[in-house]
């Protein structure tokens, strides 16, 4: 128990049933699992939360291995969040260390899930996560972990923390990699020959062998169309902005980093130049407050030339778009000094500012392994028998609450138009969305047309 952390919930009754008295009433901790009273001393995220804190920055093993580049001074400090969630791995230790063969990654999409019927409650998964995404549900005695939001996901949706992101920084998109190729990339020497070795895992929608071989092993065109327009394969490949976090771990992350630009227009400022001033930005890389070296062992296994390398692109970025907002003259010579030329620069800027919700979120929906296409049989995967999305009596809801009917034999069809007429005598028109495809006009979803009718 101390190892995880004792689970526990607030009293949050007493803030309502309290008896009246001169001291606002509290909701005390109870532990979930005996019910008394508690003191909380750990839970998820913990370590994320208080990891900057004084009793824990000793403990901090990317600051122990960069401690001569970093000033602990206040002035001198400076804050940035890394939202983390599970990186559904290319290599996921989780899937090695499960011994019941809960844990698996999707061929379709490549999500990693617990199977909570499979599951003993083994744990080895929570420890064998180098990123501690994965917890244990002392109520249900399973592990449990992001889902990457898997029936929105094959419905074409973001999944909710991208979608809710207020600051719009997370986008979703589709990347082709070779399977073949990532037990041998995990596998090199030199961790810092990493991210390179994962780059190389990864390959180009817009080669034409690669989208025949895709479309050979099944993949549909509308993926490889997504693949093409996914903005994580421009900011990874084509930009090389992304970074991945901790490679050395040698897991294949699949959730990839911007490294943070900290303030260094007032800074050089500050010193009596220009701020905005390309040279001087490029020049002032190396001085961040945040040093690249610590950057560097957060997203390249201490190698600071790609972290280097996305400042760089990043500054041209600010720079570039700095004359075009104060009407100066276009100068070519910023985006080539980081191998890119002006048009793919406004590319990425309006990637990384201006894109709107179609084009930071390309979501293909889902389809059929085994027979290589979309359409009616991609229904919602929580929608089967004795699943979550089923009626009691083991029949599927619908939206609007018709009475279940026996459950189908196969994914109920959706008419993409067309004349009712399909529901039982006496019973209400019904509308199923869970298998909608995304395409045409759902069958009941509006009244009927006039010459439906007749």
């Amino acid at each position: 128990m101390d190892d995880y952390y004792e689970p526990w919930t607030y009293d949050y009754e007493n803030l309502t049933a309290a008896p009246l008295g001169d001291d606002v009433p509290t909701a005390p901790p109870r532990s979930l699992v005996d019910g008394r009273p508690t003191a909380v001393t750990g839970g998820p995220n913990w370590d994320d939360d208080l990891g900057g804190g004084p009793a824990h920055l000793a403990g901090d093993p990317v600051l122990r291995k960069v401690s001569d580049d970093v000033r602990l001074e206040y002035e001198n400090a400076f804050m940035f969040y890394l939202p983390r969630i599970c990186e559904h791995c290319l290599n996921p230790s989780c899937v090695a260390a499960c011994p019941s063969g809960a844990i698996y990654k999707r061929i379709e999409d490549g999500i990693v899930l617990v199977d909570q019927d499979r599951c003993r409650g083994w744990r080895m998964c929570v420890s064998g996560c180098p990123y501690k995404k994965i917890y244990f549900n002392h109520r249900t005695g399973k592990a449990e972990k992001c889902t990457f939001c898997y029936p929105r996901i094959e419905a074409g949706e973001p999944t909710v923390c991208s979608e809710t992101c207020v600051g719009r920084l997370r986008y979703l998109g589709v990347i082709l990699y070779d399977p073949d190729l990532v037990g041998e990339a995990a596998s090199v020497e030199d961790d810092r020959d990493l991210y390179r070795a994962q780059l190389g895992c990864f390959l180009d929608p817009d080669d034409p062998d690669v989208a025949a071989a895709a479309e050979a092993s099944g993949v549909p065109h509308d993926w490889i169309t997504a693949a093409r327009r996914s903005p994580v394969h421009a900011l990874i490949n084509r930009y090389r902005v992304a970074l991945p976090l901790h490679p050395e771990y040698r897991t294949m992350p699949m959730v990839w980093y911007i490294p943070p630009l900290s303030p260094i227009v007032d800074a050089l400022a500050g010193t009596g130049n220009d701020g905005e001033d390309a040279g001087n930005l490029f020049g002032a890389i190396d001085s961040l407050r945040i040093p690249v070296s610590y950057l560097a062992e957060l997203f390249t296994a201490g190698d600071p030339e790609p972290v280097r390398d996305s400042l760089r692109r990043l500054a041209a970025m600010r720079a570039h778009m700095r004359r075009a907002n104060l009407g100066e003259p276009e100068d070519p010579g910023i985006a080539r000094s980081v191998g890119m030329d002006t048009a793919e620069m406004q590319r990425m800027y309006r990637l990384l500012a201006l894109a709107k919700y179609e084009e930071r979120y390309v979501i293909p929906t889902a389809y059929s392994a085994a027979s290589g296409t979309g359409g009616d049989g991609c229904g919602c995967s929580l929608d089967t028998p004795g699943g979550p999305g089923m009626m009691p009596d083991g029949s599927s809801a619908d939206a609007f609450h018709a009475p279940p009917k026996p459950p189908p034999q196969a994914a109920e069809p959706v008419h993409a138009a067309g004349p009712g007429g399909d529901d039982p005598p006496g019973r209400p028109r019904r509308v199923n969305l869970l298998n909608w495809n995304g395409h045409g006009r759902p069958d009941g979803l509006f009244p009927p047309r006039p010459q439906e009718e007749t």
